[in-house]
């Protein structure tokens, strides 16, 4: 599997940011906020993902950033876990709403299991069409 992060793969468009929390449906697994939508109409099959981290409780853009960093990279790695996922146009926004700065492989390990969560939820939420 292609273990880049494109800006393809980046959700970057504002009206898709708006459809994402207008119209998604979210869990929480501290310290990370995690939004999904499944787009009806979609034309690539790979995820789009959002990163943000609050600025009320990371005052520093040096360490939002530096956050932001992290959670890329632990996304970038575990990616994969994605694709058992039986849905096309997921859109992801991952949130951080800690106060505090996080180890690396704590980060990682909280989207590891963001991510096989979301992929349980998703493809269970799916009516098989036999």
């Amino acid at each position: 599997m292609n273990n880049k992060l494109p800006k393809s793969e980046r959700l970057h468009a504002e009206k898709e940011i708006k459809e994402l929390f207008n119209e998604g449906s979210s869990f929480f697994l501290f310290p990370i906020k995690v939004q999904f939508f499944v787009k009806k109409q979609y034309e690539d099959g790979t995820p789009k993902v959002l990163f943000s981290v609050s600025k009320k409780k990371i005052k520093k853009a040096v360490d939002r950033n530096f956050i932001k960093r992290r959670m890329k990279e632990a996304y970038r790695l575990n990616k994969q876990l994605l694709s058992p996922l039986e849905v096309n146009g997921l859109v992801l926004g991952l949130i951080y709403v800690g106060s505090v700065k996080m180890e690396f492989h704590k980060i990682e390990s909280k989207i590891t299991q963001i991510l096989k969560q979301l992929v349980e939820k998703l493809n269970s939420n799916i009516p098989d069409h036999e």
